[in-house]
């Protein structure tokens, strides 16, 4: 069983003794420190949740909702929803916060409450802090019985989602119902499996391939929307009768596209493609990923004279530094697409009506699309260390080793090496450094990703 307490929220596995899983305790016990803090920052009484389809989300956004009541707090409850709606509902309903209940791409044994400040975004680290410390002293006071909060239902804000995507100036309808693209969408039986094909309808899309869209939590393969999870949909893509497929994971924050010959598109290309199209039709503008996600992004946005910025990983890093440079779109290369006129925070819906749109005016197929963007691939290491090992110092060795390149040391170290880099990021939760590396070629990420690896280990051998 496992519980981590981190500042974006709390996010556990289900059953087990207090304080080792997500049990009812923990859920009541966070919930009620988040609405506390609530009530505290915002003297505002209304929290806004909603849910993905896992197994456990119906107990959890009870115990949830009961919890917010107990304070006094009016809860709006969005029921089966998308992380990004909950988003929007925030500031819309003029709520204090918002707790979005999901693991994200989690296997179903786990669940979380994401938190959000008032304005729809994850709160800070400071923010965060702040709620683990009222959790830890348990510093909540429950409301008399004539004071406790109201709790309703809006099961209709996905479709003021979907209107307010439509409404962009740059999602074009009339050019994706024009092509009249046939699409598989996987879903893997939770929200996405009735939030896409509205979307995707609503566009004028008719032809439409639902797999594993039952919203039931039993999800059909590991939820992460990687390659290896993806083998249903590229094989039912390889029989050629479809133009693309869409792959969302359990609460529609992050976006993989596979094209019409089963060949994956590529998870860090869903963003280079969106902010090519953005960038084409604005002439140029900001971008923002985080330091893990590829140069492809950087390559795209300075062809269209434009300027890009690398953040710590982490989405809410990531919409702060779009806010510092003013970026016009940007994300993390997991699939999330950030674009601030429609709101801060990752968005796999907006995301497909800005991709159909992008491709139906290309004319292109996903294949050749995809061949226009300069290729780079992402090695994806780790190494583990024993307790006693100081994964600082570690770091801090490393830097001082490449001290001759250019090194970002915002979130562990970037080293830069020409077109390819290697990123060294610790773990918060265990001894482990995470090695992440770029290049024109696999081999060549992969080797240089081992010297890495190499020197790691033998700076070790001399600290030992």
């Amino acid at each position: 069983m496992a519980l981590i307490k981190s500042i974006s929220g709390i996010r556990g596995t289900i059953g087990g003794a207090a304080g080792e899983g997500l049990t009812p305790i923990d859920v009541v016990k966070y919930a009620a420190a988040f609405g506390t803090w609530v009530l505290a920052k915002t003297q505002n009484n209304t929290i806004v949740i909603g849910r993905d389809a896992r197994l456990s989300g119906e107990m959890v956004s009870k115990l949830v909702s009961a919890t917010l009541q107990g304070l006094g707090i009016d809860v709006i409850d969005l029921g089966l929803s998308t992380t990004p709606t909950v988003e929007m509902a925030v500031p819309a309903k003029k709520a204090g916060g918002g707790i979005i209940l999901t693991a994200s791409h989690n296997p179903k044994q786990w669940n979380a409450l994401k938190l959000l400040n008032n304005i729809g975004e994850f709160i800070s680290d400071e923010d965060g802090r702040e709620v683990l410390a009222l959790a830890d002293a348990e510093a909540f006071s429950f409301a008399p019985v004539t004071k406790l909060g109201q709790y309703s239902t809006d099961t209709t804000f996905l479709k003021k989602h979907i209107k307010a995507i439509l409404a962009l100036p740059l999602v074009d309808v009339e050019a994706v119902r024009a092509k009249n693209f046939r699409v598989v969408v996987d879903a893997v039986n939770s929200s996405g499996g009735f939030a896409v094909p509205m979307l995707l309808e609503a566009m004028g899309v008719t032809k439409i391939e639902k797999l594993h869209c039952e919203p039931t939590g039993e999800f059909a393969h590991n939820p992460e929307p990687l390659p290896e999870n993806l083998r249903d949909i590229a094989k039912v893509l390889e029989k050629g009768s479809f133009d693309l497929g869409i792959v969302v994971d359990p609460d529609v924050d992050r976006l993989a596209l596979v094209s019409e010959d089963g060949s994956m598109f590529g998870e860090e290309y869903t963003l280079v493609a969106v902010a090519d199209y953005i960038l084409k039709q604005n002439g140029g503008g900001n971008t923002v990923s985080n330091l893990s996600s590829t140069r492809a992004l950087r390559d795209v946005t300075e062809k269209h004279g434009g300027s890009y910025s690398a953040a710590a990983v982490g989405e809410v890093n990531v919409v702060t530094m779009m806010k510092q440079t003013n970026a016009i779109i940007g994300g993390e290369g997991n699939g999330g697409i950030i674009l601030p006129e429609l709101h801060n925070g990752r968005d796999a819906l907006v995301g497909i009506a800005l991709f159909l749109t992008h491709l139906a005016k290309s004319g292109l197929t996903m294949t050749r699309l995809r061949a226009t963007y300069p290729s780079y691939f992402i090695s994806k290491n780790k190494i583990e260390l024993t307790p006693e090992i100081n994964t600082d110092e570690v770091l801090a060795q490393m830097q001082k080793r490449y001290a001759k390149q250019p090194i970002n040391t915002i979130d562990g170290v970037k080293i830069e090496f020409d077109k390819e880099w290697v990123h060294l990021r610790k773990s918060n939760t265990e001894p482990i450094i995470r090695i992440y590396a770029e290049s024109d070629s696999n081999a060549t990420a992969d080797h240089l990703a081992n010297k890495i690896i190499g020197d790691i280990k033998e700076i070790i051998s001399v600290k030992s």
